[in-house]
């Protein structure tokens, strides 16, 4: 793990911090056993140990999974918050952290587009899909939300959970949600809203939003833009592949956005957005709560939240980074993003000239999620999960996941009647996987020589 100058500069910080609370007479805690630093360090040591039971999710070797590190100014921000450890839920709790989350959000709104709108910061993208689809079950009582069959589960679940009708339409095989499909649906004449992923979990795929929204306006539903991963690519959308740069460009005309900064953002877990075109949707979460205390005549944070408490020291770090690295194209956040996508297309290029492999027949990667399986004269064992563990042994993390066989350029020689194939998955989401790829590629190659040789 890179060294860095975090615990420098939170020292520093901290001193500062504490500064500002020089009018405050001295104190002493009143457990002093419990501030043994021998003791605390010797439990360190023993978290960290545990802690070593994980994956390298910081190294460029782990590709698996959508995990990346967050920056050291989101840490050393959240770590110095937690010194006051706000709560976002009402101004009282945190004034300067409420404001920061604010200013922050704005940002991120902006970045799609929008001056005028509602938002604000969740644990998550579940929660803020939920409040996405609460208000949009609001609006249209009673109607059905549809999504793709490649949508996050979250959607299905969180439906349920409000009793909201879902249905899932078919995808193509790029991954996108089928358009013939959705307007079979959207003739019933009982359809409310449409979730549009812009950057499914499985790869990456970009839902058709400009032809979505040709749609909205015949048969009149809400549109919301689950860009819980994808959002950010918004900044460098021209570097992308149409359709995908259509999708990105029109998605100042949805009703509703989520993304989580806690992924493509640089923020530590749970850092999720939520934002509203209407800033009128607030009057659904009006609340008479006797002990909730507001200071502003404005509609503060936690008047537009489905959540109570929630933690100030996300805000903090999120408003931190953004200073830092502001949300806009060609600037030093958005050539991380870059630097990923042309890592993804580099390594799908790769993987389509090896015969050993075979990619997704829907081509380039439209984000930086990079799919493929093995190609084998027989199956006589499960060579993905052999590859996928013999790339661990190396050091090189992978994901696997299950995904349609008619989605790949070969039927491959599994049987006719298997719709479903296993196959191999990296995120190349860090900005250091592009300078890695060459390491990557040996690794899996290896990996891929020793698991032939048995």
């Amino acid at each position: 793990m890179p060294k860095d100058l975090v615990p420098e500069i939170l020292v520093r910080a901290t001193e500062a911090l504490e500064c500002e609370f020089d009018a405050l007479p001295n104190y002493e805690p009143s457990r002093h056993s419990d501030l043994d630093s021998a003791a605390m360090e010797a439990i360190l040591k023993e978290t960290a140990h545990l802690l070593g039971n994980n994956y390298p999710y910081f190294h460029p070797l782990y590709a698996g999974q959508m995990l990346k590190p967050p920056h050291p100014l989101a840490r050393a921000a959240y770590a110095l918050a937690m010194t006051i450890n706000p709560n976002n839920h009402a101004r009282d709790g945190g004034r300067a952290s409420s404001a920061m989350e604010i200013e922050a959000v704005a940002e991120i709104a902006r970045m799609f587009g929008w001056n005028e709108f509602l938002g604000h910061l969740t644990s998550g993208g579940t929660m803020a899909n939920l409040e996405a689809l609460w208000v949009a079950g609001r609006i249209n009582l009673g109607k059905r939300i549809i999504g793709s069959e490649q949508a996050h589960y979250t959607h299905s679940r969180i439906s349920a959970v409000l009793k909201l009708e879902y249905a899932a339409v078919p995808a193509d095989a790029r991954g996108r949600m089928r358009l013939d499909a959705l307007e079979t649906e959207l003739r019933k004449g009982d359809v409310g809203t449409v979730v549009v992923t812009l950057g499914t979990t499985a790869i990456g795929a970009v839902d058709p939003l400009p032809e979505i929204l040709e749609l909205r306006d015949r048969y009149k539903f809400r549109v919301h833009v689950d860009a819980a991963y994808g959002g950010y690519f918004k900044l460098i959308e021209g570097a992308l592949d149409d359709p995908a740069r259509c999708a990105y460009a029109a998605i100042t005309q949805a009703d509703s956005i989520v993304i989580d900064p806690h992924k493509h953002g640089l923020q530590p877990y749970g850092c999720g957005c939520v934002l509203f075109l209407d800033p009128g949707v607030g009057r659904f979460y009006k609340h008479d709560s006797p002990y909730t205390y507001f200071t502003s005549r404005d509609l503060h944070l936690g008047e537009i939240s489905l959540e109570c408490s929630r933690a100030g020291a996300a805000a903090v770090a999120l408003w931190a980074t953004q200073r830092l690295l502001p949300l806009k194209p060609g600037g030093e956040f958005a050539s991380g993003l870059t630097a990923g996508r042309r890592a993804a297309v580099e390594f799908d290029r790769r993987l389509r000239a090896d015969a050993r492999f075979e990619a997704l027949a829907a081509g380039t990667p439209e984000l930086d999620i990079v799919v493929w399986k093995m190609r084998a004269a027989s199956r006589s064992f499960d060579l993905e999960q052999s590859i996928f563990s013999a790339s661990a042994k190396r050091n090189l993390h992978l994901a696997l996941v299950q995904l349609p066989q008619f989605w790949f350029v070969h039927p491959g020689d599994q049987s006719a009647n298997q719709s479903y194939a296993t196959c191999l998955r990296s995120v190349l989401m860090k900005p250091e996987h592009e300078t890695w790829l060459d390491r990557i590629w040996h690794e899996l190659t290896a990996a891929c020589a020793q698991v032939e040789k048995g």
